[in-house]
This record gives structure tokens, C-alpha cells and sequence, in this order.
């Protein structure tokens, strides 16, 4: 099997991904704009060769590369990056070198463009916010007054929480027409909800391989904006109403054989026409592993190899690995530079010991969004992981 896998050095953990590939006899080949010198050890030694480009943003030198690996590999049977903001070039190169075994430009639509993801929430049962495709300032102001403020202002096709702006009153909704946004914008009402997000594998038949429930309790915007109190954690056991929520959005959208990042409300305040506390809204879906080091806290929580499980349905279409060992809560914590906290890392690392499976300098595009400083700690019991959270983020 051929498998043409970009981007392979970024993010760091997904060297994992071709690790596993390899494990399981697939020629593995990268295609990146790394030089191959500053390729992670473990990389390198699990391709069979790399090509490097100078900018993976030119589609042309991205099709010289795959064109050179068909011509001395033969057919290339898969081509994925496990990237959001390469999937739809991803889905051209499937297309323009007839690969068959993933999304294509047809698919897009649907799992890029939030404004189009709402209609497959529905179908699967699951409400959303009301929203508003950005064009003149009248409409907007008029779906603003009918809803009501804050309102959130976000890229229509774009990745994680970048681009998005809370507006709250009229003059903010006037000074988003006075800026170069560069792309289609939507408006949505406001939910007040915590983030949860049913992650995991599927294979060729749509069927769950794996999955997993990982929640943030605190404002995402704020943490990022406003360097507030940043955390967030991987559950032990999946709430019945979030697998049950999960598995009618997949059956919707129809995904089939590859990773999934399904984002969710849980409100903390009922909402007329969305629910009641504790009921779920749709949010978003990102059809690609969860984000930083979520898929390794995944791994700590349930004792599984997420890499693994992946390759494995890629190559045998089903799991040929177990994960029936202890389970925990997993809990990832950034630090900011400019906060001054009362223990220090040699502090948490002495009272936790064992249970701190991680710690170090966010650097790249993860640097100033998730923290300056990570440390990622697992717990026996959700009191024991909010004790551990409170410990290290508690200041002077």
C-alpha cells in the first residue's frame, strides 16, 4: 500500500501517524516543507522517502511531488494530511490523481462551510443557533435585533477558533463592515454552553472504531483573547446523550473511514428554541483528529493508542489493538508568561508525581493560543482532576 502523507512533521505528534502506518507494512511517503534534516528521528525512519517543497501553499509543486511518487511507486492508495487547513487541497490531489479513498472536492462544502454543517445537524435531530451569512449591513442588523446581543462573528469556511469576534452591541456589528475580513463571515446567536467534543475513528462502513469525549468548561475566545484561566479535559466515560448525539451526526454527514472532531453546547442556561441546562446543541464538525495534544490525552484516558487504532482501520478496517486498561480523567493546563502563579513546575511535578504524563514550551502555531507552558496530568475521579487544575493555575 502506497500512502502519501502530508505534512507529516506538523502537527509534532502526527510522526505517530506514520510510525503506526509503517508497523503495519505500508510504504509510507511525506510530503512537506520541512527540510528533511530538521525531520523528528522517529520520522525519518518511518519514511521510505520524503519530498520537500518550498511552500505547500503552491498546488503545482504539490502535484510534481505526488506525480513523482506515482512514477516511482505506482498508484498512490491513500493521500491524507489529518489537517483541516489542508483538506481541501487534500481532496484535489485525490481528485486530479484519481485516489479514491478519501474526500473530494464535492465533499467539501458540507464539512468546511459552518453555514452548511447546520442542515446535518438537523437531520441528525440535533438544533443549532440561528445564524446570518454575512452580506449588507441592514440584513445583519435586522437578524441582530431579532436575536439579540452578543452575537459571534466567525469565518464561514475557516479552522478552529481563528477569525472569531464577539459583538455586543450595534457599534461593533458596524466596525466588522469597516474591516478587510478577507473571506465570507457568518453571525450567530450567542450560546452559553460548555464545549464538548466527541472525537474518534470510523471506518469503511461508517462504523465508530473508537472514540473518546473531551470537554472545555471555560470561554475559548477568552483563554485565547484575554490569556484567561486555560484548560480543558478528556472524560473517563462518554455521557450516553453525547454518544448517542455523536453517532446521528456521523450517520448524517455520512463520514466514512477517517478520524472525527464533532463539537457540541451543553448549555448552562436555557435558550428558547435550543433547550433546556444540560441539552445539547450542535456547534461545529471537523473532520480530522482533534487539536495540540489532544489525541495523546486521549491516549492517557483510556489507555488506547489512538495512532494505532487509526492505522489499523486504514489498513484491516477494524481495530487489531485493545485499550482495555485503567481509565482516568486527563486534564491539559496552559500557563501564561505574564501570571504569576504560586507553585512552580517542580512543585506540581513533586505532588503529582506519576500522573503528570506531560509538560513543556508550546512553540509554532500553538505558541500564545494554548499557553506559554503546558502540563498535562490524569486523575482518578472529576474532583481530583478540578483539584489538580486549581493547583496549578491558582496564583498569588
Amino acid at each position: 500500500m502506497n500512502f502519501v502523507f502530508v505534512s507529516p512533521q506538523f502537527p509534532d505528534c502526527y510522526r505517530h501517524f506514520c510510525q503506526r502506518l509503517k508497523g503495519n507494512g505500508v510504504n509510507v511517503l511525506g510530503i512537506g516543507d520541512c527540510p528533511y534534516s530538521l525531520l523528528h528521528p522517529e520520522l525519518k525512519a518511518s519514511l521510505t522517502e520524503y519530498y520537500k517543497v518550498d511552500t505547500m501553499e503552491d498546488y503545482d509543486q504539490m502535484l510534481r511531488a505526488v506525480a513523482y511518487f506515482t512514477f516511482r511507486y505506482g498508484k498512490i492508495d491513500y493521500l491524507e494530511s489529518n489537517n483541516e487547513y489542508w483538506m481541501e487541497q487534500d481532496a484535489r490531489l485525490r481528485q486530479d490523481f484519481h485516489i479514491t479513498s478519501g474526500l473530494q472536492p464535492e465533499d467539501m462544502r458540507k464539512f468546511k462551510n459552518k453555514s452548511a454543517m447546520k442542515a446535518y445537524y438537523a437531520a441528525a435531530g440535533i438544533p443549532t443557533a440561528r445564524y446570518h451569512l454575512l452580506t449588507d449591513r441592514q440584513s445583519a442588523l435586522d437578524f441582530a435585533h431579532r436575536v439579540g446581543y452578543p452575537l459571534v462573528a466567525k469565518p464561514d469556511n475557516g479552522v478552529g477558533a481563528a477569525g472569531n469576534r464577539t459583538l455586543r452591541s450595534d457599534a461593533d456589528l458596524y466596525r466588522l463592515f469597516d474591516m478587510d475580513l478577507g473571506s465570507q463571515y457568518i453571525l450567530e446567536e450567542f450560546v452559553s454552553g460548555d464545549v464538548s467534543a466527541f472525537d474518534g475513528i470510523v471506518n469503511s462502513k461508517g462504523e465508530i472504531v473508537f472514540c473518546a469525549n473531551h470537554v472545555t468548561t471555560i470561554s475559548i475566545m477568552d483563554m485565547v483573547q484575554h490569556h484567561g484561566p486555560m484548560y480543558y479535559s478528556v472524560l473517563k466515560d462518554i455521557p450516553w446523550d453525547m454518544l448517542e448525539a455523536g453517532k446521528a451526526v456521523l450517520k448524517s454527514f455520512g463520514l466514512k473511514k477517517r478520524s472525527f472532531h464533532l463539537e457540541f453546547f451543553r448549555l448552562t442556561e436555557a435558550k428558547e428554541g435550543l433547550g433546556d441546562v444540560g441539552d445539547i446543541v450542535g456547534l461545529e464538525v471537523n473532520m480530522r483528529p482533534a487539536g495540540g495534544y489532544t489525541p495523546d490525552m486521549i491516549n492517557y484516558a483510556t489507555s488506547a493508542d489512538y495512532y494505532q487504532l487509526w492505522a489499523d482501520m486504514i489498513c484491516y478496517d477494524e481495530p487489531r489493538h485493545g485499550y482495555d486498561g485503567q481509565r482516568y480523567y486527563c486534564a491539559y493546563v496552559g500557563r501564561w508568561d505574564e501570571k504569576h502563579y504560586r507553585h512552580s513546575h517542580d512543585d506540581i511535578c513533586q505532588r503529582y508525581g506519576w500522573r503528570i504524563k506531560d509538560s513543556g514550551r508550546l512553540t509554532g502555531i500553538l505558541e500564545g493560543t494554548m499557553g506559554d507552558d503546558f502540563l498535562i496530568g490524569v486523575a482518578d475521579t472529576a474532583e481530583a482532576r478540578d483539584e489538580m487544575i486549581g493547583y496549578m493555575l491558582e496564583e498569588y
